[in-house]
């Protein structure tokens, strides 16, 4: 069996997709992918026309997009399964992972974490209006969040679901600035939650660290 991820160390979508191969206990081969870069791979783009990531391939089985490759590992491989059987619950699951996709990504992500902490461990300065919109425009997403968590570990039902994986990797990023956890505080149920699965060995595992300052050229 032959497994390779394709993707970008920092990105939490990379992120999303190594927690559910950590989870299912399936090996991998990790292919590093900047989709930021002025020249994306023609042979990447073979892969993923579109240049994004992450991309995953399994046994000359090629599949991008985050929400189809969880699936897919949860789906493909052998262990304790990341979809409830019941439809309502797995219905609350695919409604948590649209909402964190649709409205949690920018602002808890692009706007919070990429300004105060990966933007700062870059030797950038922070854009504070960016940080203090990507703040407010979070609260509207954990207020939903909180409105649907079963409360307990788990997000959805008692037992550790996809969208345990996809919410937790973005409030991992959001937590890592001092301001996003602070705002997390003022939600019960996703606070309890987050302290239960920041301590999972997945998130252990696939901590991806932070860049150093970038270098200026002479």
């Amino acid at each position: 069996m032959s497994v390779t991820l394709h993707g970008y160390r920092y990105s939490v979508y990379l992120r999303i997709a190594r927690l559910a191969l950590v989870e299912k206990g399936v090996s991998w081969d990790h292919e590093e992918v900047d989709p930021f870069a002025e020249t994306i791979p023609a042979d990447y783009l073979a892969l993923h026309p579109f240049g994004r990531v992450p991309t995953l391939v399994h046994d000359g089985f090629a599949l991008y997009e985050t929400t189809a490759i969880i699936r897919y590992v949860d789906e493909a491989f052998p262990g304790e399964p990341l979809q409830p059987s019941d439809a309502r619950r797995r219905a609350r699951m695919n409604q948590m992972i649209a909402i964190a996709d649709s409205y949690g990504y920018w602002p808890m992500v692009r706007q919070v974490f990429t300004q105060r902490v990966f933007n700062v461990a870059s030797g950038l300065a922070p854009d504070e209006a960016v940080l203090a919109e990507g703040l407010r425009g979070s609260r509207r997403v954990l207020a939903a969040l909180e409105d649907l968590a079963a409360g307990g570990d788990f997000l959805v039902g008692d037992r550790l679901s996809l969208a345990d994986l996809h919410v937790g990797a973005m409030v991992a990023c959001f937590t890592a600035a001092q301001e996003g956890a602070a705002e997390l505080r003022a939600f019960p149920k996703l606070r309890g939650w987050w302290q239960a699965m920041r301590g999972r060995d997945s998130f252990g595992q696939t901590e991806p660290g932070l860049p150093g300052p970038i270098s200026s050229s002479a």
